[in-house]
């Protein structure tokens, strides 16, 4: 049980980062070459370097997004820094000393920290350890306490050259309410005047939680201890604080065989660990403040921990999973203009994105090399092999499961197509899968392997055709292009067409004519919806021979899917059609995606790179729901959210009714679905802390994304009383989602806005990840980096679905004794009502007769007893039955 013992364990540091190293900081900019030591501080907040000067820069490691080092670290251009290092002779190591770290706020507004070592190696050592703090899953899902925890450490790292901690930077660090800040140092007997400063050792753990104290007071938490505390006494005992467990953090759905509540001897520790009077520990006494820490503990997360791990099945078909997805990858800004970058694929994989998206157009002589771009746009180009050294550089550094290339090929020219596939022959190696596995022969009814069977392969979707004669001729022009109607349309002839062989001369005569005849509105009407997806090129025979699971086709509707029964066939749709497609068939798109899988990607007139809502195409099992990554915006915030966990490895497995072939399942549906159990949820926005800079009127909006059937309602909380953005408190009522269809389905949006709209933090979590009871959320940014300071404090409560017609029946079999009590005292409540009860209600002998206005008649031998025992046996049967 995470309340008395937490899933997952902070991260190590191992003891050469704390120590640091000797490197040689170094910025093309400005040309500069500085010796610095870089170390990781002892609990793995920051990264940071110090000067000769004693200057000293920090890095929160929240804010890496990359480690690189030999050929893949930046390199000097400038020929000043080129010389410091000795670059240009032939025997410079400089290679093996390289360090770059990345960070950034986005994937698109980056900075590269550029260091060389004295010694070989080190810096790969660096790189491999500083991005394992990074990627694990605690550094960004921490509790309140470790949050709190930071703030401390950096300001006792920031001396001034006397060695103190400078008060101003407290103000820096609390800037909302310099007043209050003053007030609090005051109350910890500390200096507060800006030139003033603190000695280190006058700023213990202990003074610093009692300066929050007087900084944020949480009188909320105190109404809540003082629900549970011992009468007429300041403090909880180890069974106050138990009960508190048992009844507020506990699930209420958990059994209690399987998941035993807690026991006072259990909970001792936890007043060890948080009561910050020594005299209350030794008296195993709980006080007000131990209680806050204790709420403020991994031991009270919001989030179920081991759902972060990587800890579903992995061995089921890939058109099983949804799985992490990107479009038009290399675009850093709008579909029409602005700059693409090879360091969005880097990007966008490091965020455990599993499908990327190459539009490869025909490069110019001399070179003649392929690029990449979005065609008949303004967007800049890069070179094809750019993005292929990306793609092998970062394709397993965050998950290890499969990444697919998803080729929207323009290139009409057999020599440049070769040029494609050699590039990712070389650049791959063995992680480009070539040949299908043995196990899964590409054949009907062959179902497709599982992200474990391609543990660490690339697959390549691309056109594919069959050669049965010679080679395709490599000069230039031999075969034409053709224009296909949908974003991955094969060629007639390919695998996945299978037509009659009179059928692939007039679909080839045919497509043929239409594409001699593209004229600029064609062109036109292909981009306003398709985008440049309807104007792909044959694959030649280089090319095509590196496709294998992931084969495009038209589709034709689900009937002619169903009777090929081909698992490696895939088809793609814009969300228009996919969206058609849903409100008309949904339960035959939810059966073709157990099957094989689908692609859905943003219309044309996505411009400015917004993007759509997945959850509708993940409600119907689609697995490759498409975004524009580059673009924060709520759609992409959510897919996010939902792919940070099962150990962020871009693979999500679906429900067992979007895998299984018996089931059927419709996501449009308002009743309750076979087996699984609707779940309601309550959540009570109480308080906010440090939620914002500046002293502002906040409120908090909470809605919820899931099924159609599901409770669509926004809500949102009043406007915080006080321009007061430390500690607001809001007094509502709980915001219910009375029926949650199906929970694996469903997330939970909880957003922080200032007056005036402004956005200031949020959290996105799915549903089957949240815990019940008090929690502290630490909110995220837009682009789901976690912010140190803000938090909501909010009351969850997660319980099965029970229609009112079905309360009565609950409770008597939750309880039958305590329910049937009940029922006797409510009915002779009611006959006292209706005149008061005769001395002998019922003469001996009396006929059984059944239920009379609500009360028991009596029975033959007229004990009033035997007709409740009768009573209850009939609630049982009724209870049989329903169940």
């Amino acid at each position: 049980m995470s309340l008395l013992n937490p899933v997952l364990l902070p991260p190590k540091v191992k003891a050469y980062l704390s120590q640091g190293e000797r490197f040689i900081k170094w910025d093309d900019e400005t040309t500069i070459a500085s010796p610095v030591i870089l170390r990781v501080d002892p609990k793995g907040y920051y990264l940071y370097w110090t000067y000769q000067s004693k200057e000293m820069d920090f890095l929160d490691i929240t804010s890496i997004r990359d480690t690189r080092f030999g050929k893949f670290a930046k390199i000097p251009k400038s020929q000043k820094l080129r010389d410091v290092f000795n670059m240009d002779f032939p025997d410079n190591n400089f290679l093996l000393k390289t360090l770059t770290v990345v960070s950034g706020p986005d994937m698109v507004d980056l900075t590269f920290h550029n260091f060389v070592s004295y010694k070989e190696n080190v810096g790969k050592n660096w790189a491999e350890d500083v991005l394992a703090l990074v990627k694990h899953p605690l550094t960004a899902n921490a509790s309140r306490s470790t949050f709190l925890d930071k703030i401390l450490v950096k300001l006792k790292m920031q001396l001034n050259p006397e060695g103190k901690i400078p008060v101003k930077n407290f103000f820096q660090m609390f800037p909302a309410d310099r007043k209050r800040v003053e007030a609090a140092l005051s109350a910890c007997h500390l200096p507060k005047g800006k030139n003033d400063a603190i000695n280190p050792e006058d700023f213990p753990e202990s003074v610093y939680k009692s300066f929050l104290m007087s900084l944020c007071p949480r009188p909320e938490i105190d109404e809540i201890f003082t629900s549970y505390h011992a009468k007429a006494k300041p403090y909880m005992t180890k069974e106050h604080l138990t009960k508190f467990i048992n009844q507020k953090q506990r699930d209420p759905r958990l059994n209690s065989l399987l998941f035993p509540p807690a026991r006072p001897d259990q909970v001792r520790g936890l007043i060890d660990k948080y009561e910050p009077s020594g005299i209350n520990v030794q008296r195993g006494q709980l006080s007000p403040e131990g209680m806050v820490w204790f709420l403020c503990g991994p031991e009270n997360s919001v989030l179920a921990q081991d759902k972060l791990l990587l800890h579903q099945d992995m061995t089921q078909p890939l058109s099983h999973y949804f799985i992490n997805s990107s479009h038009n990858t290399y675009l850093t800004a709008g579909q029409f203009s602005g700059l693409s970058s090879a360091e969005m694929y880097r990007q966008v994989l490091l965020a455990g994105c599993r499908c990327v998206e190459l539009d490869c157009w025909k490069g110019k002589p001399p070179d003649e090399e392929p690029i990449i771009t979005h065609g008949f746009t303004m967007t800049t180009d890069i070179y094809f092999k750019e993005a292929i050294e990306a793609i092998a550089e970062s394709a397993f550094k965050t998950s290890p499961y499969p990444v697919i290339l998803s080729f929207e090929n323009h290139v009409d020219s057999p020599r440049q197509q070769a040029k494609m596939a050699e590039y990712c022959r070389m650049m791959f190696g063995d992680m480009l899968l070539t040949e299908p596995l043995e196990k899964f022969p590409l054949k009907p009814g062959i179902p497709l392997p599982s992200p474990e069977d391609l543990r660490g392969k690339i697959l390549i979707k691309n056109k594919k055709n069959q050669f049965s004669g010679p080679a395709a001729p490599s000069t230039e022009g031999s075969c034409s292009p053709t224009a296909s109607v949908g974003e991955d349309t094969v060629w007639a002839g390919e695998e996945g067409a299978e037509p009659e062989e009179e059928e692939v001369e007039e679909v080839e005569e045919e497509e043929e004519e239409e594409s001699g005849n593209l004229d600029e509105e064609e062109i036109k009407k292909m981009q306003s919806d398709e985008g440049t997806a309807g104007l792909e090129v044959t694959a030649y025979e280089e090319m095509s021979s590196l496709v294998n699971y992931i084969q495009p086709t038209k589709f034709i509707s689900f009937e002619f899917s169903a009777q090929k029964n081909r698992s490696y066939v895939i088809s793609s749709f814009t969300e228009l059609k996919a969206y058609d497609l849903l409100s008309k068939a949904s339960v035959q798109f939810v059966d073709y995606n157990k099957r094989q899988m689908s692609r859905i990607y943003p219309k044309g007139t996505r411009m400015d790179s917004s993007n759509y809502m997945p959850q509708m195409f993940w409600n119907a099992g689609c697995q490759m729901v498409a975004l524009n990554f580059q673009t924060m915006d709520l759609p992409m915030q959510q897919n996010m959210a939902l792919f940070e966990f099962n150990g962020q490895s871009g693979y999500l497995l679906k429900h067992e009714f979007m895998r299984r072939p018996d089931k059927q399942f419709n996501p449009f549906s308002v009743d309750r679905i076979d087996v699984v159990v609707a779940t309601t949820l309550s959540i009570t926005v109480i308080s906010g802390q440090f939620l914002s800079d500046r002293s502002v009127r906040t409120y908090v909006e909470v809605e919820l994304f899931g099924l159609p059937g599901d409770p669509k309602r926004r809500y949102r909380t009043k406007l915080s009383p006080s321009a007061n953005s430390i500690n607001p408190v809001w007094k509502e009522e709980p915001f219910v989602f009375e029926k949650i269809l199906m929970p694996e389905l469903a997330s939970l949006r909880v957003a922080v806005m200032e007056e005036g709209n402004r956005f200031l933090g949020h959290r996105i979590i799915p549903i089957n990840a949240l815990n019940s009871g008090y929690h502290h959320l630490c909110l995220h940014s837009e682009s789901n980096m976690p912010l140190t300071m803000p938090a909501l404090f909010v009351f969850l409560e997660m319980k099965d679905y029970v229609p009112d017609t079905w309360a009565d029946l609950t409770v008597a079999l939750a309880n039958p004794i305590k329910f049937f009590s009940a029922h006797d005292k409510k009915s002779l409540k009611l006959k006292e009502a209706m005149g008061g009860l005769p001395e002998k209600p019922f003469p001996l002998g009396s006929p059984v007769v059944g239920p009379v206005n609500g009360a028991l008649a009596p029975t033959s031998n007229g004990s009033a007893a035997a007709g409740y025992r009768a009573k209850e046996e009939t609630t049982k049967k009724a209870a049989g039955k329903a169940c």
